[in-house]
């Protein structure tokens, strides 16, 4: 299981929904984009204060991740990586949903809470569609 949530990083990278490295990871976050903020298990103190005060007043999650900064980085195809930011809400969801499965203890609380923004995003989209449909004279809204 550990290898395929590893890969599934590697899958979010390929779709341009992944920043890694710390100078990416931190224009992510600033710039309001990213989702979550993943840590490495063995990243350095200086690095866990900076993605602390990254995230500090955002609407980003810090998660710590079960893997090592070498795990991290071979699963996107880098040297070793203490940290990366998910930029897409459905890919953050699909993963803290694998990251519950090797450890629903640790990620439930964080799961519980993506999920919720997840759900409220699709409610924002769907209602957004049928206003426009609304709008243009579509007889027919899924509402």
């Amino acid at each position: 299981m550990r290898e395929k949530t590893l890969s599934f990083l590697g899958l979010m990278r390929r779709a341009n929904a992944l920043q890694a490295g710390e100078n990416n990871t931190g224009e992510a976050v600033r710039a309001g984009k990213a989702k979550l903020l993943l840590l490495a298990s063995d990243a350095s103190d200086n690095a866990r204060k900076r993605a602390e005060s990254f995230v500090g007043g955002r609407r980003c999650l810090l998660l710590p991740l079960p893997f090592t900064k070498e795990e991290l980085g071979g699963a996107l195809g880098y040297g070793p990586c203490a940290m990366a930011a998910v930029t897409d809400l459905g890919f953050a969801n699909a993963f803290i949903k694998r990251l519950q499965e090797l450890d629903g203890e640790t990620y439930g609380a964080a799961a519980a809470e993506v999920a919720r923004r997840f759900d409220k995003a699709e409610r924002r989209r769907s209602e957004k569609a049928a206003e426009r449909n609304k709008r243009n004279g579509k007889r027919r809204t899924n509402v």
